[in-house]
């Protein structure tokens, strides 16, 4: 998940700025002033490609990055420039995760990790009524016992590297997330539901166990106990059952195109783009310092350093 350090927090809650600190030396600042989030109009339709969007990028090596590819990867422009939204876009299969779709996923990944440019990543599907359906079954029952393994590695890494990402990420669940569905959607630091999307880890009804994280996760998110119940019955909750428990972070009715759950993560994504640049970054950080300088706090850390003690700390 993105991780985020926020420091002087007086200083900038007086100028009404925030600066954070993440991974690849991207420092952002996002303003008080924030527009409010208006529901976008950049719908997508499944297999149609966003309007103001560039068009989609390779993906993976001597794949097309066309029509039929299982993962297409969009840069928003204009007032969405920032957003980067992964379509998964496996019709045929209800998303289900295969070899291929956790080559191309890792390798967009990997292009985008260190992109300045890239402020919040949408993960989405392309295909109506479904999220992710889980791992590809039909292709796992004609691995040989000792691929399988190898596989489940392989998609655990996949949806740890999603979680990593030192960007904000959005689930968008406007159809259904089961088993390893459900676990990528975990992996983000944000999930938004339709009510009529439907969401659980259900490996146990196969007697298997979650293998990507799930088992970690969800109890993070949900309590102990809790997520013990969800997983030992393979539960299925629909998003207003999601909500309740904490699993989703908004829930939406659903529309009759089917992406209402996409338009309330375009506009949380819209939240996030104020943004300045390095200069103005470290001139915050700079004014930020200099209000800690003649603290009694600080010359008390000094000491405390010097004496091989711990400090007492007054808030002076």
């Amino acid at each position: 998940m993105a991780a985020l350090t926020i420091f002087s927090r007086s200083y900038l809650s007086s100028q009404g700025l925030g600066v954070w600190l993440i991974p690849c030396s991207v420092v952002r600042c996002f303003g008080a002033g924030v527009r409010s989030a208006v529901e976008s109009r950049y719908a997508v339709k499944a297999g149609v490609p966003f309007p103001g969007a560039k068009s989609f990028s390779q993906s993976a090596s001597g794949s097309a990055a066309g029509p039929g590819a299982e993962l297409r990867v969009y840069h928003l422009e204009a007032e969405l420039a920032g957003i980067v939204v992964f379509g998964i876009n496996r019709p045929q299969s209800k998303n289900a995760i295969s070899k291929n779709l956790v080559e191309m996923m890792s390798k967009a990944i990997k292009e985008i990790k260190c992109d300045k440019n890239v402020r919040t990543v949408v993960l989405r599907s392309e295909v109506p009524g479904i999220f992710c359906a889980g791992a590809d079954l039909k292709e796992r029952a004609k691995m040989h016992p000792s691929e399988v393994g190898p596989f489940v590695s392989k998609g655990r890494n996949l949806i740890n590297e999603l979680g990593n990402l030192p960007m904000p990420t959005i689930a968008v669940l406007d159809g259904a997330a089961l088993g390893g569905g459900l676990e990528m959607a975990l992996a983000c630091d944000i999930r938004v539901a339709a009510t009529s999307a439907k969401m659980g880890l259900v490996e146990t009804k196969l007697a298997i166990i979650p293998g990507a994280g799930g088992t970690q996760r969800l109890p993070r998110i949900v309590g102990v106990s809790l997520a013990k119940e969800l997983i030992f019955s393979g539960r299925v909750l629909d998003g207003t059952e999601a909500k309740a428990i904490g699993l989703v972070s908004h829930v939406v009715e659903q529309n009759e195109s089917g992406d209402a759950a996409y338009h309330r993560a375009l506009s949380l994504a819209r939240e996030f783009l104020p943004q300045v640049d390095l200069k103005t970054g470290l001139a915050i950080e700079e004014a930020c310092y200099a209000q800690v300088i003649p603290t009694k706090d600080r010359i008390e850390g000094l000491n405390a350093f010097r004496e091989k003690r711990l400090p007492r700390y007054t808030g002076e």
